[in-house]
């Protein structure tokens, strides 16, 4: 328990606004978005600026308070809910911290509090007729802070690259209290260890990021998108390398997806038609875009396909004609994880693999699962294009739902196994949070794991942020 004069004493410096205690107001935030996670603070914390946030650390650090910062909420590992296994920790968020401080035109470069949305980045980098790379599901919802400290990725990692790709520099409260400050925006400095790098997939425990200034793009001014039906990962492999030479390395998506995922989709979600009147076991979403508004965007997606079929890569396709059509074809790809809840229950990794094995993994993981759990539904899919695929599996049809998420540790283990056997990543883009920790301790390397441990003994030694997320 932490002492009402700590609670006052910590209220007090962010003011009447910036506090909740009261257990009905603090709902939103101590429950995730699926309710997979639930927990449990005395005090939500709300600062405004930079300075409230070191003074809540300086504190929360002389008397050894565990704070756990969030951003928008969105995660899926629990890495941002306080309380989950009863220990008393205070919740930092920081939403009221919603400045966009500068765009830099010149320079291509946007500075924002953490509490700025991705779709309100987007949206700034747009006025100045560039781009913010980061484009995934949660954009309405998730934040500058939140994003850079999970690393995500999204739909144009292909392009564009993680958010610590897209990132130039952070501005970072540390346990103490102290500020770090790298927002200049530089895209050469070797004066020594880039810190803020450090902070990228730290997910808030080495410290509590504040700004953050990205990189911005040239706008895309013409895109081409496109369904195809493709018989293999191989083939698709094949297929991301012809459009990638045909279109001049102009490929901004590659999504990859199963047939058992879209009849889901097709089933549960409204709206949701099939893009193409013939079968496939896969299929892929492609699009290319170019800065140049007079680009023969499309001509050179008729050659790709054109190429692809006469290979063998392509069985059917079909190009958006028209923004609708282009739309349609995003709705049937942006619903399969809901239609999946809609299914039934459902086992999830996020995975990575190198992209020369990710066809051989597919095949072995999922005849492995066949074996050791017989009627579950592998459905594969995800952002090819960078290696990361959402290996769900569902529950087998007409049985015990609780029953089968009881599996969910044998399960893992056997994906992770082989993930790990061929040299691919646990956690892709969700993070660790409290939910993969034990895998990771697992299977990390003895050495990178101690690296990371003394990292963060070095920087938060009284061990305040966010004291269960990635290792106890």
């Amino acid at each position: 328990m932490i002492d009402q004069h700590h609670l006052d004493a910590l209220g007090n410096i962010v003011g009447p606004k910036g506090s909740v205690s009261e257990s009905a107001d603090q709902i939103p935030f101590v429950t995730e978005w699926r309710d997979k996670f639930v927990g449990k603070t005395p005090l939500v914390l709300q600062p405004q600026s930079t300075s409230e946030v070191s003074q809540i650390l300086a504190y929360c650090n002389r008397n050894k308070i565990s704070v756990v910062p969030q951003g928008g909420n969105t995660g899926l590992v629990g890495g941002g809910i306080p309380g989950l296994d009863g220990s008393s920790e205070i919740l930092l968020s920081t939403r009221r911290m919603q400045s966009i401080i500068e765009v830099d035109a010149l320079g291509a470069t946007i500075t924002a509090e953490a509490g700025v949305t991705v779709s309100e980045l987007q949206g700034a980098a747009a006025e100045k007729g560039l781009l913010f790379g980061l484009s995934l599901a949660s954009e309405g919802s998730c934040t500058a802070g939140g994003v850079f400290s999970t690393n995500a990725g999204g739909v144009h990692v292909i392009r564009y690259g993680t958010t610590r790709d897209m990132t130039l520099g952070v501005e970072a409260v540390l346990a103490d209290g102290s500020i770090i400050n790298e927002l200049s925006g530089l895209r050469k400095d070797n004066t020594g260890f880039a810190i803020s790098n450090l902070f990228a997939g730290a997910e808030g425990t080495l410290g509590i990021v504040t700004k953050v200034c990205f990189r911005l793009f040239p706008a895309e001014r013409s895109r081409s998108t496109a369904w195809l039906a493709v018989p293999s990962p191989a083939a698709a492999l094949e297929l991301l390398s012809l459009a990638k030479e045909v279109s001049e390395d102009q490929v901004s998506v590659f999504e990859l997806m199963c047939r058992q995922a879209l009849e889901f989709t097709f089933r549960h979600i409204d709206g949701c038609r099939d893009p193409l009147s013939t079968q496939s076991e896969w299929y892929v979403l492609l699009e290319t875009a170019s800065t140049n508004a007079d680009s023969d965007n499309e001509s050179r997606k008729a050659q790709i396909l054109e190429m692809a079929l006469s290979k063998g890569l392509v069985s059917d396709g079909a190009l958006a004609q028209s923004l609708q059509q282009r739309q349609d074809f995003w709705r049937v790809r942006e619903s399969i994880s809901e239609a999946q809840k809609l299914e039934g229950g459902s086992i999830k990794h996020d995975i990575s693999l190198p992209l020369r094995h990710l066809p051989e993994f597919v095949v072995e993981a999922s005849n492995a699962l066949a074996r050791k759990f017989p009627g579950c539904r592998v459905t594969p899919f995800g952002h090819l294009g960078d290696g990361n695929l959402h290996f769900n599996v569902m529950q087998p049809a007409n049985t015990d739902k609780h029953a089968f998420l009881d599996q969910w540790e044998p399960m893992n283990q056997l994906v992770h196994d082989l993930v790990t056997q061929y040299g691919g990543s646990i956690s892709a883009e969700h993070g660790i949070g409290v939910l993969k920790k034990n895998e990771l301790r697992r299977l990390k390397p003895v050495a990178e794991l101690g690296a990371m441990r003394a990292i963060k003994s070095a920087l938060d030694p009284n061990n305040i942020l966010n004291p269960r997320c990635l290792f106890d």
